[in-house]
C-alpha cells in the first residue's frame, strides 16, 4: 500500500479532509444520542425509571465519545508538526479501541437482557445482536490492520476512517426521525454516505480507489446485508441466545 508523497497544498487539503469527515460523524453521534445520553437531563418523560446500568453506559459513551474526538484531533495535532503527541495519542488510542471493543460487546449483552431487549428495535434481542457484534469485530479488525499499517499514512488513516464509519450506524438508526428508527435500509444507507464521500476524495486526489478504501469499503458494505441474512439463522439464534446468557 504504497503512494507517492504528497505536496504541501495536497496535504492541507487532506487534513481539512480528515478533520472534516470525523466532525461530522461527532455531529452525528451527538444528534443521534443527545436524547439518550448527551442531553439526558432535558428529556425526563423519556427516562422514567434509571436502568441499573447507567453507569456502565455512562462509561460507554465516554468511550466511544473519546475516539471521534481523537479521530479529529489527529490531523490537526499532524498540521502543526507535534508528530511526538500524535503518536503518543495514536497508542493511547490503540488501548481505547480495545476497551471500546470490551464495552461494545458487553453492553450488547446487557441491553439483550432487557425484558424488551434493545430500545425501539422491534427486532427480538437474540436476532439483532448480529448487528453490533458484526460493527465490534469490523471495528477491531479495521484498527488492527491501520495499527500494522500506521507507517504507511495513507493506508493508516484511511483504514481508521473506515473503523470509525461502522460506529456511526448506531447513532443514525437512535435519530429521533420514525423513517430510520428499525429501517437497516435507512440507516446503513445513511452510514454509506460517510463511504461515498471517501470514494469521491479519492478519485479526485487519486483517479483510482486506494486499496484500504476498495477493500476496507467492500468489507463495510457486505456485512450490512449478510448480517441480516444471518441474524435468521438457527445457528446464530442459538449462539446469541447462549452469549446473552
Amino acid at each position: 500500500m504504497t503512494t507517492a508523497p504528497l505536496g504541501r497544498p495536497e496535504r492541507a487539503a487532506e487534513r481539512r479532509f480528515y478533520a472534516a469527515m470525523a466532525w461530522t460523524m461527532l455531529g452525528v453521534v451527538f444528534l443521534g444520542f443527545a436524547r439518550s445520553y448527551y442531553l439526558r437531563p432535558l428529556f425526563p418523560e423519556l427516562h422514567a425509571s434509571t436502568p441499573p446500568e447507567r453507569f456502565f453506559y455512562a462509561v460507554h459513551g465516554v468511550l466511544f465519545t473519546l475516539w471521534i474526538v481523537l479521530l479529529a484531533v489527529q490531523p490537526t495535532l499532524i498540521a502543526v508538526r507535534r508528530l511526538d503527541l500524535h503518536r503518543l495519542l495514536g497508542w493511547i488510542g490503540t488501548g481505547l479501541a480495545v476497551a471500546m471493543i470490551v464495552a461494545g460487546v458487553e453492553g450488547a449483552r446487557m441491553a439483550a437482557r432487557r425484558p424488551r431487549g434493545f430500545f425501539g428495535i422491534p427486532v427480538p434481542a437474540a436476532q439483532f445482536m448480529v448487528v453490533p457484534l458484526t460493527d465490534m469485530l469490523l471495528f477491531g479488525t479495521l484498527v488492527g490492520l491501520a495499527v500494522y499499517w500506521r507507517k504507511t499514512p495513507q493506508a493508516h488513516k484511511r483504514l481508521m476512517l473506515l473503523a470509525s464509519f461502522n460506529l456511526v450506524t448506531a447513532a443514525i438508526a437512535r435519530v429521533p426521525i420514525s423513517a430510520f428508527q428499525g429501517n437497516p435500509l435507512a440507516f446503513f444507507g445513511l452510514t454509506d454516505l460517510f463511504l461515498v464521500a471517501l470514494i469521491v476524495w479519492d478519485l479526485q486526489t487519486r483517479r483510482r480507489l486506494h486499496p484500504a478504501t476498495l477493500w476496507g469499503g467492500l468489507a463495510l458494505l457486505i456485512s450490512q446485508p449478510l448480517r441480516m441474512v444471518v441474524s435468521g439463522t438457527a445457528a446464530w439464534k442459538t449462539f446469541a441466545s447462549w452469549l446473552i446468557g
